[in-house]
């Protein structure tokens, strides 16, 4: 479905209801131009002008061509009601691995990502509020094989003085992980980031959220929405294969970690 939307010159408007098709991209085929309105938050009229904008004649076009590449409804992922509810959430996130490995068959983005990361000291890695355990997450593990990885994982007025500190300690990139619903205060940050002239790479939950206009470098991976608060499995994964590639561009990168495992068993540090 993205596909379907690259290289368009969309408007907020109409990258907002690209947005909600992409998260709800097994639904959307048998949805009513009302009822996809209502999921975007727009007017009726703006999803027919959006139709018209992709090509088709209205939205019932647009409507038919989704159903053509996804013929067998919208549970057929899921297996509809022969799942619960908690079976499908796993079996979206499965749906969700496998977008992120069609995605991934194009190692260009990924391998221009790592070498920005791995060039950038020191490297920020930002995360607000939900994405904040995915900045954890890669900062911790990136802190082994790259000597200065700042997290930034809270907001406030110290967060634009702390990309400060990044850019004049000689930052030249940033990497964001920005998942929904998403903070203000993150789009902001990653706008200023760009002017103090920081390269941003984004891992968001669509190539349409909102952070992509302050994107140097955008790869999506869809969040699971079938249960009360989204799940990131595809966003998590992606993040190590950044690591991956970040690490293919670091040449003391394999020392470091024998290093660390060293240290760690000279300080009983874990427990086989």
């Amino acid at each position: 479905m993205q596909q379907l939307f690259e290289g368009r010159r969309l408007t907020p408007t109409q990258r907002r209801i690209a947005h909600s098709m992409v998260r709800r991209a097994g639904d959307v085929p048998f949805l009513s131009s009302v009822e996809l309105a209502e999921l975007a938050g727009v007017s009726q009229p703006s999803v027919t002008r959006f139709a018209v904008a992709l090509g088709f004649d209205g939205y019932p076009a647009l409507r038919r061509h989704l159903r053509e590449v996804a013929p067998a409804g919208p549970d057929a992922a899921g297996g509809g009601d022969a799942y619960n509810e908690y079976q499908q959430a796993v079996l979206g996130e499965i749906e969700n691995l496998r977008h992120l490995a069609e995605l991934l068959a194009d190692p260009g983005p990924v391998e221009r990502a790592g070498r920005l990361l791995a060039a950038s000291r020191p490297l920020p890695v930002l995360g607000l509020r939900a994405a904040s355990s995915q900045a954890r997450g890669f900062g911790y593990f990136a802190a082994k094989v790259h000597p200065d990885v700042r997290v930034l994982d809270e907001g406030g007025s110290m967060l634009r003085d702390r990309i400060d500190a990044a850019r004049r300690a000689g930052a030249t990139a940033l990497i964001c992980f920005a998942l929904p619903r998403h903070p203000k205060e993150m789009v902001d940050a990653l706008a200023y980031a760009q002017g103090q002239g920081l390269a941003v790479v984004s891992v968001a939950d669509s190539a349409f959220a909102p952070v992509a206009r302050h994107s140097d470098l955008l790869i999506p991976a869809a969040v699971g929405t079938g249960l009360a608060f989204d799940t990131a499995c595809a966003p998590m994964l992606l993040g190590r294969v950044l690591l991956e590639a970040m690490c293919d561009d670091l040449p003391d990168a394999q020392a470091r970690l024998e290093e660390f495992d060293a240290r760690a068993a000279a300080r009983g540090l874990f427990v086989e």
